[in-house]
């Protein structure tokens, strides 16, 4: 129990001391320069500080276009109005609504705070705002430097993809193994949506991976786990059909070993080109068979057909997947 919760503990004491550093850092850079609210470039320094680069870099960015914006309401509002409290509602009104029509939500407060201050010092003078543009500044800077630490967490993903892998690799064994059962009663879907949670965590993963890299724009994590869940798809249309077979043609030992071959072949550098091989050679002879001799094995040699088809789109979708990322 100790243990855990020093696990969980730990990364959020480093995180803290590292915005503290960083707003206290920012703020005496504000005091060397001499800037007035010297502390508000410590206040923009912790509300800059987001969970990926890419996040941080998009927030200091909205922030300064909604901050030169906001410099030119206020100035109207300050002109025409004085330097009231009157006039300060009617900036924050037009402001506001900018900002959210624009997604710039998160800059409204920040940028606030800084425009107050022309108030609060009744002047909206050269020297006013290059004051604000510097805290504004400063603040940003610092709040990007503590987010260069973070890193692409490969083995976190790579931790979540395994566990989609083998519960996707476990879902295709049982499906050879059900293919051979005329009795499907006992069947349930319960596996899909276990394999749908595994999904949604690597994807998450990914996506942090992704905001957390800048210069890199491989988005091979997260293509991965979309042909992951492309497949998880046909997986389930091809559950679906087998729990509809009802009789058992002489074709069903041959497609419940191709599942078994796929089980066997199911690795990620694995480009499938000697499966669909397989499976093309498969649906071919398939053709050329004798036509069925009743309803029920007309059925149910429809339904194998179907599943064939349906692990044609399976294994395509890996093998684009690999082809893309072997060049």
């Amino acid at each position: 129990m100790r243990e855990g919760k020093n696990k969980i503990l730990g990364p959020h004491l480093l995180k803290a001391f590292k915005i503290a550093l960083a707003a206290v850092l920012s703020i005496l850079a504000a005091n060397l320069l001499g800037l007035k609210y010297a502390v508000t470039a410590g206040i923009i320094t912790v509300l800059s500080i987001q969970n990926t680069k890419r996040e941080t870099l998009k927030t200091a960015r909205n922030r300064g276009l909604a901050f030169l914006c906001a410099l030119m309401i206020a100035y109207v509002c300050y002109s025409w109005l004085g330097f009231r409290v009157g006039a300060f509602i009617l900036y924050l009104f037009f402001f506001a609504l900018l900002c959210l029509n624009a997604g710039w939500g998160e800059a409204i407060a920040m940028d606030s705070v800084l425009i107050s201050h022309f108030l609060t010092e009744q002047s909206f003078g050269i020297e006013m705002i290059g004051n604000e543009l510097l805290l504004l500044t400063i603040g940003a800077f610092f709040g990007i430097l503590i987010n260069l630490h973070l890193r692409k967490k490969e083995d976190e993903f790579d931790k979540f993809s395994m566990l989609v892998d083998e519960e996707m690799r476990g879902m295709i064994h049982r499906m050879a193994e059900n293919l051979m059962r005329e009795d499907k009663t006992g069947n349930n879907a319960d596996c899909f949506v276990r394999l749908e949670d595994k999904i949604h965590l690597a994807k998450e993963c990914a996506i942090r991976n992704w905001n957390n890299t800048l210069w890199s724009q491989s988005s091979y994590e997260l293509d991965y786990i979309r042909m992951r869940e492309n497949q998880s798809r046909v997986l389930r249309n091809i559950y679906d059909s087998i729990i509809l077979i009802k009789m058992l043609p002489a074709q069903t030992m041959q497609v419940a070993t191709f599942f078994k071959e796929i089980e066997a072949q199911y690795h990620r550098e694995n480009d499938v080109e000697g499966l669909l091989n397989i499976l093309q050679k498969m649906l071919s002879d398939m053709k050329l068979e004798n036509l069925p001799q009743s309803r029920e094995e007309f059925e149910a040699r429809a339904l194998l057909f179907y599943t064939l088809m349906q692990l044609d789109e399976f294994l395509r979708l890996k093998n684009r997947f690999v082809i893309k990322y072997r060049q």
